[in-house]
């Protein structure tokens, strides 16, 4: 609602910043039904508050799917594409039947709703990698985000439709 910084008032920046605040909370408040993948915020230990990291939650994902010990993930579920999978997954429900893990296919495939940065696609690509060689991985995404536009899309007045060029 500011087209410069002659019309910016102190009330129009505390509205933005608030809007903002807003956001992320809507964000959270959409993972907390999540079990596992519910914080993107590592608080440490209570004798190690140095240790608190940051942890993106497209990282807590693909460590996931890349998981040796491969428990049955949580928050992740395998989508049924053959009729020995729909029927696994349909008798699962009557037996004791092992569902597919997301990591058993050589391809994993991973979209990003509202945008993926470069960064985001290397740290998934050095993650497959490292923790599951062999494995080809492609990332699709609805736009191929920059630092700008990042930005322009907290600003944007409705984010379901932003008015950012991107």
């Amino acid at each position: 609602g500011c087209d410069s910084s002659l019309n910016l008032t102190s009330q129009k920046a505390t509205d933005a910043v608030d809007g903002i605040f807003w956001s992320l909370r809507d964000v959270a408040r959409v993972r907390t039904h999540m079990k596992q993948f519910h914080s993107v915020h590592n608080p440490g230990s209570n004798t190690h508050q140095a240790s608190a990291s940051y942890k993106p939650l497209l990282k807590q994902v693909v460590e996931e799917i890349c998981n040796p010990d491969r428990p049955d993930p949580v928050d992740i579920e395998h989508m049924s594409s053959g009729l020995t999978d729909l029927l696994k997954t349909g008798f699962s429900m009557f037996m004791k039947v092992n569902r597919p893990h997301p990591g058993d296919h050589p391809l994993l495939i991973i979209f990003m709703v509202g945008g993926v940065s470069v960064s985001e696609v290397k740290m998934v690509k050095d993650l497959v990698a490292t923790r599951k060689p062999g494995t080809q991985v492609i990332v699709l995404s609805s736009v191929l985000l920059t630092p700008h536009s990042a930005v322009e899309l907290l600003f944007a007045p409705d984010r379901l439709q932003p008015d950012a060029h991107i």
